[in-house]
């Protein structure tokens, strides 16, 4: 009812995805107190085995999982992970449950900082639940699983080299077979060595698809002799291509069954090493020194030994001091569309992973993007430049979003949506801003 003069009030209306949100942190704080629940009932079981006089060893747990899968409808694996990590959030990490209970972070961040928090030494896991809590709270759950995986590899890289020698004796090939005359071949090595295996077999087999794609277009030119020449049959998917190439490389020893273009590709991984780090007697003595450890893009800590190896010049390593140095190549302006190899590479170094909200495909794999694009006046040049992956590049200039780099923070994106939503994604590393010198100030 409205007073005559007086326009009637409408509440405000909030459209669909802020209504998603808010159903979405409803699910949360109730999911905080389903763990609750489930541990107070795992505690009641308890007690009545103990009650009743039955030791409590392992059947009654498997009687309590049990039940608890009856009368969910779920499998008694689900079930165990269900009470395991209901106890580590009541009992463990209550600040991680509190948290939770307010919707500042998603039962997928809840589960999976206990699961990691869970593998650790108690002391170690103590010191670093306050960290991992604040990172849940901040981060999309993609970004919080990288940063969280990283937060435990930097504190535990004191005894990395230890444990790495330990795991390395472990090092296996096994096959698994599966239906259809199929198999599972899978190896257990050295993540170093993994990721230069899958980066090699990757640029392989875009090569091959890069060459079959240009041989299936017909020339132009008054001289090419084949532009006649039906399109070869080449329609595998790069999944496929990696896998043919990964065959050919283990069984015929050799590339020359591809094309040219894709022979003389070498596995080819950037590592991080602080100039200062490799002054250190070793990973312990580094890390009382509260210096950062040697890191290889998508591995992460690496023991300082190898990390002195692959500084020792070996061919395929791209080699990077975090400190600034004179002729460091930021920027070719508009001389050219294709930012050159070491721009290229800097920018992937910089934002590891592709630059889109929560998006976790590596940089190696991404796309370079002009933020503002090259035909509206962009320039080739560092803080123009970010990795996207090829369905993110799609979004960024089809899908309606805008997008641009912040001024002054060293490689961040803040994308905004077509509802007016911000969002922004930090680099996995800084580079230093550099800002010209006034000529008026410069001594020569």
């Amino acid at each position: 009812m409205s007073i005559a003069g007086e326009e009637e009030f409408v509440p405000p209306v909030s459209d669909a995805m802020d209504r998603v949100r808010e159903t979405g942190d409803v699910v949360t704080m109730f999911a905080a107190e389903y763990f609750v629940t489930v541990d107070r009932a795992r505690r009641e079981a308890l007690e009545d085995a103990a009650r009743y006089g039955r030791e409590l060893t392992g059947v009654v747990e498997r009687g309590i999982r049990l039940e608890l899968a009856a009368g969910m409808r779920i499998t008694e694996h689900a079930a165990g992970d269900l009470i395991r990590r209901a106890e580590a959030l009541v009992h463990r990490y209550p600040d991680a449950l509190e948290s939770l209970s307010r919707a500042r972070m998603t039962v997928a961040h809840a589960e999976y900082l206990v699961d990691r928090l869970d593998e650790l030494e108690p002391a170690v896991r103590d010191g670093l639940v306050a960290e991992a809590v604040a990172l849940a709270e901040e981060l999309p759950v993609g970004s919080f699983r990288r940063a969280l995986r990283k937060l435990i590899d930097t504190h535990r890289s004191a005894t990395l080299a230890e444990r790495h020698e330990a795991a390395v004796v472990k090092r296996r090939v096994v096959v698994e077979h599966a239906d259809d005359g199929m198999a599972w071949l899978s190896a257990y090595l050295p993540a170093v060595e993994a990721h230069a295996i899958y980066g090699r077999l990757t640029s392989i087999a875009k090569a091959i698809k890069t060459h079959d794609e240009a041989a299936a277009t017909p020339r132009q030119d008054a001289t090419s002799r084949d532009c006649d020449a039906a399109p070869p049959d080449e329609d595998r998917t790069i999944d496929q291509l990696r896998a043919d190439v990964f065959s050919d490389l283990l069984i015929e020893g050799d590339t020359t069954v591809h094309p040219v273009e894709a022979r003389g590709i070498r596995a080819t991984v950037a590592v991080t090493v602080p100039a200062l780090t490799l002054l250190a007697e070793s990973d312990s003595a580094r890390a009382a020194a509260g210096l950062a450890p040697a890191v290889v893009e998508g591995v992460g800590p690496i023991p300082l030994d190898r990390a002195r190896v692959l500084c020792g010049g070996a061919d395929g390593w791209m080699r990077i001091l975090t400190h600034p140095e004179t002729g460091m190549v930021l920027s070719v302006g508009r001389t050219q569309y294709r930012p050159p190899p070491m721009l290229r590479k800097l920018v992937r170094w910089r934002a590891d992973r592709c630059m889109a909200p929560g998006c976790g495909i590596p940089a190696s794999r991404c796309e370079i993007d002009h933020t503002v694009a090259w035909e509206h006046g962009g320039n080739t040049a560092l803080d123009n430049l970010a990795p996207l992956c090829k369905g993110h590049h799609t979004v960024k200039h089809h899908g309606g979003w805008q997008v641009r780099q912040l001024p002054d923070t060293g490689g961040a994106l803040e994308w905004t949506s077509p509802a007016g939503r911000r969002y922004v994604v930090q680099p996995e590393r800084r580079v230093p801003v550099f800002h010209p010198a006034h000529t008026n100030d410069a001594p020569f």
